[in-house]
Parts: C-alpha cells; sequence; structure tokens
C-alpha cells in the first residue's frame, strides 16, 4: 500500500525552558494542524525517545502524550534507536500504514537534553557504545576523531574538507529559523577552534539540543482526498553494524548506510544519481563523507572532493542538508530522524522557504551510535 506524508511540524531547536512533554506535545499539535487532521482520526502514535528517563526521569512519554493530544484510544509505542530513533519511528509509521494496520498514524520525536551538564549529557550518549570499549573512555567523539584521522591520511584529503561541511551546514542554517544556531563561520574560526579528538575541533561536532519534531503518514489513497500536496515514501530501509566498531574490516565504510540505503533504493526502484536533495546525520563533520560515500553518491575516499567543489552546497549538483543539519539545526537525539524527514518533506512539497531548491526526490540517512544501527528513507514528491 502506497504511504503517504501530509504535513510535518518542528519545534525550534536550542535551549528550551520546556520539558519533554511539553515538546513533544507542541510538535504533535503543530503537525495534526498541518495536516488537516482531527486527533480522533489518529489510530497509530509513535514516539521516538532515545532517553527521556535517563535525561529527565520521565517515562511512558508515549502514553502521556496520546493523553495530551486527545488521540486516545489510539494504540501508541515509544520507538528507541539511540540516535537513530526518528529514523526507526519513520520506519515504525511507514510499516503501520504500509501493513494496513492504521490509515492516519502520527511520528513525533524529541529530546530534552540541555539541562544536564556536557558531562552529564556525554555520559549518557556515550552508554551507546559497547561496555569494552566504554569501560576504557572510548566515545563517540574519540570514534570521530580517529577515523577521521585515519580517512584523511589514507585519502589524502586536506583538513580543510572537513571545516568546509561545518562552513556549509551553518550557512544553510541561517535559513531556518528553527535551527539551534542560525549564524555563519569563517573556515578561520573552524580551524583554529579547540581540538575536541584531534583532528576535530570544535566546530566539526553538532551540539547538545533541545526539541520535537513530528510527521503525519497516511495512505496514499487518503492523501488524494486530503490535500493537493504530499510527498510519497517509495523507500525505507534499516540495518545494523558490529556493535564494537573495531570489529568492522573497515572503519571508514559503514556498513549500516550500505545495506540500509540498498535496501531503500531497490524498493523505490531509484538510485543515488535520481537524487535531488538529502539530509544527513552529521553528528561529526566526518560522518557527512563516510554517508555520501555509504549511499553511493561518491566513491570510497573521494566525498571530500565534493566539499571542497561546493557540489553539496545549496546551489551545487547534490544539496547536502539544506537544514542546517545536525551541525546547525541541533542533534535533540529522538528528534533529530524526524527533523531530517520534516525538512526533505518540506523540500518535496515546496514549503522549504529560503532553503528551498528543486527537488522531486530525496533521501534522509539517520545514524545511531558511531553507524551501529541506520535508517535510510527516501520520499518523492506526490506526481
Amino acid at each position: 500500500m502506497g504511504v503517504a506524508v501530509i504535513g510535518a511540524s518542528m519545534t525550534k531547536f536550542g535551549q528550551r525552558d520546556a520539558w519533554i512533554r511539553e515538546l513533544l506535545s507542541q510538535a504533535g499539535e503543530e503537525c495534526l494542524v498541518d495536516a488537516g487532521v482531527a486527533p480522533d482520526d489518529v489510530e497509530h502514535l509513535y514516539v521516538s525517545n532515545m532517553a527521556s528517563g535517563e535525561f529527565e526521569g520521565q517515562t511512558g512519554v508515549m502514553n502521556a502524550l496520546a493523553h495530551d493530544l486527545g488521540v486516545l484510544p489510539a494504540y501508541s509505542e515509544r520507538v528507541d534507536q539511540t540516535s537513530s530513533s526518528g529514523g526507526a519511528g519513520i520506519y515504525e509509521a511507514w510499516q503501520s500504514v504500509a501493513s494496513g494496520a492504521s490509515d492516519m498514524t502520527l511520528l513525533v520525536g524529541g529530546e530534552k537534553m540541555t539541562h544536564k551538564t556536557t558531562g552529564q549529557a556525554t555520559d549518557i550518549i556515550a552508554s551507546i557504545t559497547h561496555p569494552d570499549e566504554y569501560k576504557h573512555g572510548v566515545t563517540l567523539p574519540s570514534f570521530a576523531g580517529m577515523t577521521a584521522r585515519h580517512y584523511l591520511e589514507r585519502f589524502d584529503a586536506p583538513r580543510e574538507s572537513l571545516a568546509r561541511v561545518a562552513v556549509k551546514n551553518h550557512k544553510n542554517g541561517v535559513d531556518n529559523p528553527k535551527a539551534q544556531f542560525q549564524k555563519e563561520i569563517t573556515m578561520e574560526k573552524a580551524l583554529e577552534s579547540p581540538i575536541i579528538a584531534d583532528p576535530l575541533r570544535l566546530y566539526d561536532f553538532c551540539p547538545i539540543t533541545d526539541g520535537s519534531a513530528a510527521l503525519m503518514f497516511t495512505t496514499e489513497e487518503r492523501a488524494k482526498e486530503i490535500t493537493d500536496e504530499y510527498a510519497l515514501v517509495s523507500g525505507v530501509g534499516g540495518a545494523t553494524d558490529t556493535h564494537v566498531v573495531h570489529e568492522r574490516d573497515d572503519p571508514t565504510i559503514m556498513g549500516g548506510v550500505v545495506e540500509s540505503s540498498e535496501q531503500a533504493y531497490e524498493m523505490a526502484g531509484l538510485g543515488p544519481d535520481d537524487l535531488d536533495v538529502a539530509e544527513l546525520h552529521d553528528m561529526f563533520t566526518i560522518l557527512e563523507f563516510l554517508q555520501l560515500e555509504g549511499i553511493g553518491v561518491a566513491e570510497q575516499g573521494t566525498a571530500w572532493e565534493m566539499a571542497m567543489d561546493g557540489a553539496t552546497a545549496k546551489d551545487g549538483d547534490l544539496p547536502i542538508n539544506t537544514s542546517g543539519g545536525l551541525k546547525s539545526k541541533g542533534h535533540p537525539l529522538g528528534a533529530s530522524g524526524v527533523a531530517q524527514g520534516v525538512e526533505i518533506y518540506e523540500q518535496l512539497v515546496g514549503e522549504a522557504g529560503p532553503r528551498q531548491v528543486e527537488a522531486d526526490t530525496a533521501l534522509a540517512c539517520n545514524v545511531g551510535g558511531f553507524g551501529n544501527c541506520v535508517i535510510t528513507t527516501i520520499m518523492e514528491a506526490a506526481e
């Protein structure tokens, strides 16, 4: 059964006074309005959230949201797939409609993080890693630093190529009123910022963020009855890589990205050359390169050339992270993958404002941990 997205919303990302329940409710309510759907029409409600219990002692967020939105007695479920929880929520919502189990499914993703210290938040996020790695102090930033060093040396890539990713995504974020950072940065500022995990510096990392985002899914048949402006989920795939990162044959190949994108392409009957715009999980700048290669847009070891040539800029051959990406928009864990879906949906229906590019086919890739689990989604504009 064809699955369509007919509405989307996103709260302001950044440091928010609101708690997780309020953030989820705001995005959910705005999505209902955007889709023109009454609360009692919602049959399934999915909430993408990684760690509301760890961050603020709040569990049962799906039950609370169902009550707050007035969607009772809809089936509700919390989806946790670490930092790819949002993408996993898209997969769950797509399955619920495609299977015929639901004709109207609301997905809301969110996380409240900024009230914790950087050390506390980092420790919660680091729980994603394998216990044997964690006890030796190996965190996601350290994985990123080691992989970036290996990539730059192995493929003779200049350090400036990573800085260009940060500069590009900050520039895109200026045009996103919901982004955490709406300011440009210079190459000099990116290259001279403090070292976090050599060779990666401060501006190679995304921020700790509060925020929520939502999408409304329904059947293609019902979408046509409701609106002329909708997008079709034509392909979706999910995959899992080794939990222990050093067990991978090549640390510069994200196997979960490769496998999930191949699944999505096959389902959609499309390939890398058909993409017009993409949202990639740039938790660290190096991940934009690894995902460009994983989704087949660039050969291994060549994605850095796209950054240097401007091919991934908003006016380039394949605009990447027009939203500002996690780097500028922010990374509220459970919301990030949903927000990626919001961006590609808005691009396809022509609602991206100053970020708008010409696009009929779009891809979003949401990564959990350091490639431990990945969801790739392809949407197409309705004909």
